[in-house]
This record gives structure tokens, C-alpha cells and sequence, in this order.
């Protein structure tokens, strides 16, 4: 039929379809019960799996090195997802399946019940494919290095070093500046400081990709410290540790050289190899940075850092403040004594936090205010003795003493334990002391044995056994805690105390009772109250014997002196009651060194003629004294001391000095023109000054000295002169007429006090390394320098080594100099009473460090009126000027 169509469909899969979609829908409900049974198996077994996996990772991360796989983490969340909703399902379960009737195969509401039917079925589903893909032959990767491992350390560890820490952080950052240096005695605290940088890179997005730690110790392994770099930065395992240390470095430097790092050395003894263990070395470009802790300052400088930053001990409100961490409240406050005597026991640290923390720790159970008397009197007596201290304090300390290397230098350092706690110990004398007890080659020439000395106080400097002070370095001086040390090591680690007694500065009025004098070797006294010396115990082994500063000794028996034949250093010094002693000095056959200063003797012993090996003989301010003929027979004289002493330089005097054919040093007073012209006519005895003391001069004309090669000090008191002048030996020079080789060359120390006729000091321009230069009390001084003088000679640049100036009460001083010097080492200016002095020879271009600097002025007026070049000088040197009131003195003892 014209304009019909027809469609046709396939009835049999329109019927499947609508099959498959009720008996699907059917079975959403009908199964529901079956289905909730399924998915709560399932659920099950999965639960049982995810546990054996997080187990496993947690076992595999638990130390550090490894990390979960990606795949492993997304498979544990979407186990933990499903399982939250596998919760929600059950939550309505009782209610779903109370909704179905008819058995179970029909719905009281249809919809609800086919949509809860078929979550079910869809999450058994998802349950039985996370099931089958929670199967993971590695679940563990290496973990990647964390920039910085935090490293704990306790609060109450770090009391007084919060400014020290902030220097050495901002050194760090500081650009241009690759390796930051920190040295400090034993026990001072410079792992726990450089522990807190490490911990301010954790806090601190600090730019770096790495920061490494590494414990170096005594003996620098290099295989060690390569494992140690090397764990972190992931470079373990079996095939790592089998490399040798040329393969090891390879890989670290491949490392390090894609990264920004810091390496922290702590603890080291010698210079580091960088090169050997692989660590690229930091620089400008690479912005790479390291810092080290050390004992010893040589260290720093051989590891480039010619600028280190040293830390010091603690001081006393701070020690104090560590000390009562230690200790705790509740101790402190158990008896009204206790907080006392605890500062006594305190103070007996001197600073050093291993000492406070060691000996705060041992005395936090201690509530009897008995324990704390005894405490008081163990660690002032001997406090090796104290407990723990031969444990977890000297110990420590000793590695420094062990890592001298040199014997000598060890034997040097003991014997500086002789001295009383916190004693300043002058250098020169120190070291006439070692030369006569053999320490130091005496066959060597005085400079080269005085060099050897210098050389090794620097290196027990360096090593923080000694101290300097910041401004006057002729003293050294020993931390309490290293003297104990010192005084353990001595006695055989405490094992034969009496072969090293030492009882200086503790009250004694008599010698103490040892059992076996024969096995002694030094023996030190002084500064006590002995009144007398008797006996006659022998002491066959004893080489030192140090009495001085015994105010009350008036006696020592002839007995004494036959019983110590070995004794090569005796001291006496300082002892203003002794009068006089027994002739059987003589028996002193192997005495070298012997120290009667500031005693009342008016005559020396006849014995002492007889000490045929003595080479030091020190005879200063003996007021009284008023004689020493027979001084001549001292064949072996080396040094001789007279300084400020009666006895008067008369002609038989200067012949029997000119018989001392070995004699190397004269240090000694001048009391007139007269002796001064005796003197300048004895040119073996002008090659031997070392120390003159010009006092008293009457003449007003003017003083002419000749040139003196060995002069170190020169001290002029209430002289007349007018004038200072330098001639050679029968040959006078002008003032424009100036050899470079002629002058006071090594002269180091000038002092002038009360010279009233004296204008000018342009003497001075004849002491090229001049240290310290200190005028007082000269009413007509006018310059330092005199510019009309100085102009007609050849250019001499004056005080290029000065460190310290010191001006007072000198009331018509213009000028220092009339222009701006260089002060390359200049230190401290000290000027008070000077109202003339407007202008400082100071400028903008002046070479020394300005932030080491202090000028210290008293009178406000002064200050304000003093006059600069230009704003930019002005600017440089006012942080420089420290005000000190009037209760200021600037105090002079000589």
C-alpha cells in the first residue's frame, strides 16, 4: 500500500534486558541478608590485610631510613575511606532489614530497600578489589634526608651563652665568610653551642638543602667520619661499606657538590682533611658554610680561620644561675646555710659549666649543711678528692694535657700548678724557672732559650690551659679547674701525692707533715704564714721549693739547707720578715735559681759564694740590702736582678759586675747622673740591661743614653732632666742624624711618672716596637712628639706596635702628634687631667680595628671639647670612648 512504512524490533532482547534489570533489582533485596553477610566477611579479611601492611611499614620506617611507598599509602587511605563508609552501611542495618517482608524476597518500600541493596553489592564489590590489590612485594622505599636532624638538648645546659650564640649564628650567615672557628677549654661548653646552631637551622628556613653533624674527636678516622656523612645522605648499604675511602669520598663529593650545605665539625684536635673525606670546600659561589668546635686556637688557624671566636667560662651571677639548676630549689632551701655555702662551692668552679653542672648534680641530694661545709673544705684543699671529679671532670680535662704531644710541653704545663689558684704568673719568670729546673735546653743562648719558653706558654695559650688577659699579655694565669687537673696528673692521677705537694695560699702557719720527704720532687708554700723552717728531713729528690710571700717567716735553720743537695730552684721572695740566712746556703750545690726579693736582709749569706752553678740571681727592693760584694764569684751568673734596691752602683760594685764573664741580663736602679755616667762606661754591662729604673735623677740638663740592644723596660721617676738624648758609645749623633739600626730596638714598655723638667718624649722615635707607654704626673709636657724635633730627622712612623696609652695629670700637653698615625695594634687610651689636649691623632684612615678600641676619659668637659679632622673620623671613634666617673683612678702599681 502506496505511502505505508513498517518498524520492526527484537522482542527477545527488550524481554532480556528487562529481565536482567528486575531479577538484578530483585536480588538487591531478595539477597540483601546474603550480601551484608559477604561484605562483613570481606570487610573482615581486609581489615586483617591493611594491619599486616601498616605493620610491616611501621616496622620498616621505625628507624628513620625508609619511607612508605606512594602506592602503599593511597591503598591504606582508601581502606580506612572505605571502611568509614562500611560503617555508615551498618548503622542502618537493623532498620533496612526490618523493612523487607514476605521472607526477605519483597520491601515494605521498594526504593529504599533497592538503593540500600545496591550499595551493599557495589562496596562488596570495592572491598574484594582493594582486598585483591593489597598485595605489595615492597612496601618501604629509602627515606630522603631531612635538611636538619633536630638534636635534643637540655634548657637548664645553655644558661650564659645566649650572646656568644648570636655572634657565632650571625658570623655564620654573614656573607663571604665560609668557616666559622670556635674554640675554648675543656668542659666550657662548645658542643652544646654549637648544638643549639644546629637546631636554629631546624626552627629557621635557612636556605640550605643540608645540614650535617659529625663528632670528629681525638683522632680524626676518616672512615668513620665518612660513614657517618655518608648514613646522612643515604649512601648506606652493604656495596657502600665495602668502598675504600678514595671510592667513599667520590660519592660524597658527588652528592655535596649539588647541594647548598653546612657541615658541623664538633670536636676536633687536628686540621680536617676536607679533600679526603670527599666534603667540597665552601666558598662565595657555592654559598656552602662550615663551623667546628676545638680545645686549641693553633687548630683554627690551620683550618684557616685566622679570626676565631673563643668561649669563655661563665660568669658569676651566670655560674650561679647554672649552679642552682643543678642543685634544685628544695636543696638550696633545706637549711638556712646551705644557699651560702652552695655559692662557696660554686665560686669553687670558676665558670667552667661542665664543673658547675658535674659538682650541682652531686650536691642536689645533699640536705645536711654538714655535707656543704665539708664540700667547701674538700674542694678548697684537694679537690681531686671531691666526689665524681676524678670521674666525669679531670678526665675530660686530661685529653688536652695528652694531646700537647711534646713531653716538654707537658712538664712545662705541671709546673705551673706550683702557683696558687688565680695567681698571675709573669711570663719571664716562669720561664727562668723551667730553663733552671732543665725544662727548656740551657745550653741555648739566652734569646733562643727565652724564645723556646714564649713558644710554649703560646702553645699552652692556644690550647686553653693557660689564659691571657684581653689587654695586658705579660701575665698568665690557670683556670682552677685545669690547676686540679694539672696537680692530679702530677701526683700520678692521685696515686703518690706526696711527690708533688702543693699548699699555696691556704693559712698554713708551718710546714706540713709529709711521711715520705724522700720521694717528694717539688714542693710549693707560698703566700702562707709560716713563721719558721727546722728540722732536717731529707729531701734527696727535691728540685723546686717555692716559699715566697711568707710574711711571718723569720727563721730557717743551717739543718734545712744540708737536706736538700738537689734543690735547683729556691724561691724566697716576698717574705718581708726574713733577716737574714744560715751560711750553710752553700750546701745548695745544684742551686740555679734563687729569688731574695722584698726581704729585710742588709747583708747576704758568705754561702752564698759557694753556689758555683747558680744562674739567676733576683735581689729587687731589698731596701735594707746594703752590700752584695762577692757577687763575683758566682761564676755561672747569667741574670742578675737590683732593681729598686739600697744598694748603690759604685765603682767596686760595676768591676766585680764586669767579672761576670757568663753574666747575659743586668736588670737594675739608677739613682743618679753619676751612676748613669758609670754605667754608660761599662759597655759589656750596657749590652746586659734589660730593666732600668732611672729614679730620682738630680741633674737638670739633659740625659743622654746610649744605645741599648736588649732593652725591654724602661721606668723614669722624679727625674730633673730636661731632655732625653740617644748617642752611640763615645760617638754622639744629632738629631738629624738617625741610623735605622741604632735606638732601643727591642724596647717594649716605657713608664714615666713625675718628670717635671721634661717637655717632650721624641726620644720615643728610637723604639720602633714599643707596646705600652704611660705618662703621669709631668707638669711641663707638652708633646709626646715634638714636631720641630721630628721634622729634622728621616721619616720614622712612631708607636706602629703600641697597644696601650696611658696620659694623666699632664696639664700643658698639647699634641701626641701632629698628625693622624696609623695605631695599627692600638688597644686602650687612657687620659684623664690633660685640659689641653683637644686633638687625638686619629683620622678616618687610621688602620686599627676600631671595634677593639676603648678610649677611657673621666672629665665630661674633656670629651666635649675634643676636636676631629672630619665627621666621617668622628663618626669611626665615638663608640670608642668609655665614660668613667669620678669615683674612676687610674691606679699604678710598679
Amino acid at each position: 500500500m502506496a505511502g505505508c512504512f513498517s518498524v520492526s524490533f527484537s522482542c527477545d532482547k527488550v524481554v532480556d534486558q528487562v529481565s536482567q534489570s528486575l531479577c538484578l533489582s530483585g536480588s538487591y533485596i531478595h539477597k540483601l541478608a546474603k550480601n551484608l553477610a559477604s561484605l562483613e566477611k570481606a570487610m573482615g579479611l581486609l581489615k586483617a590485610k591493611r594491619d599486616d601492611v601498616e605493620g610491616r611499614v611501621k616496622r620498616e620506617e621505625f628507624t628513620g631510613r625508609k619511607k612508605r611507598l606512594s602506592q602503599v599509602q593511597v591503598w591504606l587511605t582508601n581502606v580506612l575511606t572505605i571502611e568509614n563508609e562500611f560503617s555508615d552501611l551498618l548503622g542502618t542495618k537493623d532498620v533496612e532489614i526490618q523493612r523487607l517482608c514476605l521472607f526477605g524476597s519483597c520491601s515494605k518500600n521498594v526504593k529504599k530497600s533497592y538503593l540500600y541493596g545496591k550499595r551493599v553489592v557495589l562496596m562488596l564489590i570495592e572491598v574484594d578489589s582493594l582486598s585483591s590489590q593489597g598485595v605489595f612485594n615492597e612496601v618501604t622505599v629509602a627515606a630522603p634526608v631531612a635538611e636538619v636532624e633536630d638534636m635534643p638538648i637540655q634548657q637548664h645546659t645553655i644558661v650564659g651563652q645566649e650572646t656568644i650564640l648570636e655572634r657565632v649564628w650571625n658570623r655564620l650567615m654573614e656573607e663571604g665568610v665560609e668557616i666559622v672557628g670556635l674554640y675554648g677549654m675543656g668542659g666550657v661548653g662548645k658542643t652544646i653551642l654549637l648544638t643549639q646552631i644546629n637546631n636554629i637551622f631546624s626552627e629557621k628556613c635557612s636556605g640550605f638543602g643540608i645540614v650535617l653533624w659529625v663528632v670528629v674527636s681525638r683522632i680524626p678516622e676518616i672512615h668513620r667520619i665518612q660513614g657517618d656523612i655518608g648514613k646522612r645522605l643515604g649512601l648506606g648499604g652493604k656495596e657502600w661499606d665495602d668502598k675504600n675511602d678514595y671510592q667513599r669520598a667520590h660519592d660524597i663529593r658527588s652528592v655535596l657538590q649539588k647541594q647548598k650545605f653546612v657541615l658541623l665539625l664538633d670536636d676536633i684536635w687536628e686540621k680536617v682533611n676536607l679533600e679526603a673525606l670527599g666534603v667540597p670546600q665552601p666558598n662565595l659561589q657555592n654559598g656552602c658554610k662550615i663551623a667546628f668546635t676545638t680545645r686549641s686556637r693553633d687548630v683554627c688557624v690551620r683550618m684557616g680561620v685566622h679570626d676565631p671566636m673563643e668561649l669563655s667560662c661563665l660568669e658569676p651571677d651566670k655560674a650561679w644561675e647554672l649552679f642552682q639548676m643543678k642543685v634544685g630549689e628544695n636543696t638550696l632551701k633545706g637549711h638556712p646555710d646551705i644557699s651560702e655555702l652552695a655559692r662557696k662551692v660554686a665560686g669553687k668552679c670558676c665558670g667552667l659549666p661542665l664543673a658547675l653542672s658535674v659538682i650541682g648534680e652531686t650536691m642536689a641530694c645533699k640536705r645536711m649543711v654538714q655535707e656543704w661545709h665539708n664540700a667547701v673544705d674538700v674542694l678548697s684543699s684537694n679537690a681531686a678528692e671531691f666526689y665524681d671529679m676524678e670521674v666525669q671532670i679531670l678526665p675530660i680535662l686530661k685529653f688536652s694535657y695528652d694531646n700537647l704531644n711534646k713531653e716538654q710541653v707537658q712538664s712545662c704545663f705541671l709546673y705551673c700548678s706550683l702557683f696558687p689558684e688565680d695567681h698571675r704568673i709573669e711570663k719571664e719568670r716562669l720561664i727562668d724557672y723551667w730553663i733552671c729546673e732543665g725544662l727548656i735546653d740551657e745550653n741555648e743562648s739566652r734569646e733562643r732559650e727565652l724564645s723556646q719558653g714564649y713558644e710554649i706558654i703560646g702553645i699552652l695559650v692556644r690550647a686553653c690551659l693557660l689564659l691571657e688577659e684581653a689587654i695586658n699579655k705579660e701575665p698568665v694565669k690557670m683556670h682552677d679547674v685545669v690547676r686540679e687537673m694539672a696537680l692530679w696528673i702530677a701526683s700520678d692521677l692521685g696515686k703518690h701525692k706526696e711527690r708533688w705537694v702543693v699548699q699555696a695560699g691556704v693559712g698554713l702557719r708551718e710546714v706540713p707533715k709529709v711521711k715520705n720527704w724522700n720521694s717528694m720532687r717539688r714542693m710549693s708554700l707560698m703566700e702562707n704564714g709560716i713563721e719558721s723552717i727546722t728540722g732536717s728531713p731529707e729531701c734527696l729528690e727535691l728540685t723546686t721549693l717555692f716559699l715566697q710571700k711568707n710574711d711571718s717567716l723569720l727563721h730557717i735553720s743551717d739543718e734545712f739547707f744540708r737536706c736538700i743537695p738537689m734543690l735547683v730552684v729556691l724561691d724566697l721572695s716576698g717574705n718581708s720578715s726574713l733577716r737574714k740566712l744560715p751560711n750553710e746556703i752553700s750546701k745548695l750545690v745544684s742551686l740555679r735559681y734563687l729569688d731574695l726579693s722584698w726581704t729585710c736582709m742588709k747583708w747576704l749569706p758568705d754561702g752564698l759564694q759557694e753556689l758555683k752553678k747558680l744562674r739567676y740571681l733576683r735581689l729587687d727592693y731589698m731596701k735594707k740590702l746594703k752590700s752584695i760584694s762577692g757577687v763575683s764569684n758566682l761564676s755561672s751568673l747569667r741574670k742578675l736582678q737590683l732593681i729598686q734596691s739600697k744598694t748603690s752602683l759604685e765603682m767596686s760594685l760595676l768591676e766585680e759586675l764586669q767579672l761576670l764573664e757568663q753574666l747575659e741580663v743586668l736588670n737594675i736602679s739608677i739613682k743618679s747622673s753619676l751612676d748613669a755616667e758609670k754605667l754608660i762606661h761599662a759597655p759589656r754591662l750596657v749590652k746586659c740591661l734589660q730593666i732600668v729604673v732611672l729614679r730620682g735623677l738630680q741633674s737638670s740638663g739633659v740625659l743622654t743614653l746610649p744605645d741599648m740592644d736588649n732593652l725591654r723596660k724602661v721606668i723614669i721617676r722624679k727625674c730633673e732632666m730636661c731632655e732625653i738624648k740617644i748617642e752611640r758609645i763615645n760617638v754622639s749623633l744629632s738629631w738629624n742624624r738617625i741610623p735605622t739600626t741604632h735606638g732601643f730596638p727591642n724596647l717594649s714598655t716605657v713608664h714615666i711618672r713625675s718628670c717635671d723638667g721634661l717637655k717632650d718624649l721624641t726620644w720615643l722615635l728610637f723604639a720602633p716596637n714599643l707596646t705600652s707607654l704611660e705618662v703621669l704626673d709631668s707638669k711641663l709636657v707638652e708633646e709626646i712628639i715634638s714636631q720641630e724635633k721630628a721634622t729634622t730627622m728621616s721619616v720614622i712612623i712612631p708607636f706602629q706596635k703600641l697597644e696601650s696609652l696611658r696620659l694623666h695629670n699632664l696639664p700643658m700637653l698639647r699634641n701626641i702628634y701632629w698628625l693622624p698615625l696609623p695605631f695599627q695594634c692600638l688597644k686602650t687610651i687612657h687620659i684623664t687631667k690633660c685640659p689641653e689636649l683637644r686633638k687625638l691623632p686619629l683620622d678616618s684612615k687610621s688602620d686599627m680595628t676600631v671595634e677593639e678600641l676603648v678610649i677611657k676619659y673621666q672629665e665630661e668637659e674633656w670629651y666635649e671639647r675634643v676636636e676631629w679632622d672630619d665627621e666621617g673620623t668622628r663618626l669611626r671613634f665615638l663608640p670608642s670612648f668609655k665614660f668613667f666617673g669620678p669615683e674612676w683612678q687610674v691606679m699604678y702599681v710598679r
